[in-house]
């Protein structure tokens, strides 16, 4: 069967495409974070997952830390994230950062490490 998850049921808020759903309710195996901030320098700290984390850019630019690696990517590019990496994101402006961040896991699971 298939699910609809209707956008009120992950979107913090109508007008951007920023909030989080685990898939556990539908059978999804992933769950979806959707970033999305005006703020330069917004973004989660440092932390890991025991499972990959796919990001896709949407828009703005941003500079992802892994590990002591700093990596800048822009609109259409996918960064993965191999499990147990330590990572964090930031946006590097100007103007908003827009995120899909898949997790390999139904759950969220995160250590936070700052």
């Amino acid at each position: 069967m298939a699910h609809v998850i209707n956008r009120d049921a992950w979107a913090d808020a109508p007008d951007r495409w920023h909030g989080e759903w685990e898939g556990r309710g539908a059978g999804a195996g992933i769950s979806v974070i959707f970033f999305s901030s005006d703020r330069i320098g917004a973004g989660p700290r440092l932390h890991t997952h025991p499972y990959p984390e796919t990001f896709i850019v949407r828009e703005g630019c941003v500079r992802f830390t892994l590990g002591g690696e700093a990596i800048d990517a822009e609109p259409g590019q996918i960064l993965v994230v191999p499990a147990g990496t330590p990572h964090k994101f930031e946006n590097l402006g100007p103007g908003r950062l827009e995120t899909t961040d898949i997790h390999a896991s139904e759950t969220f699971v995160t250590a936070w490490l700052e």
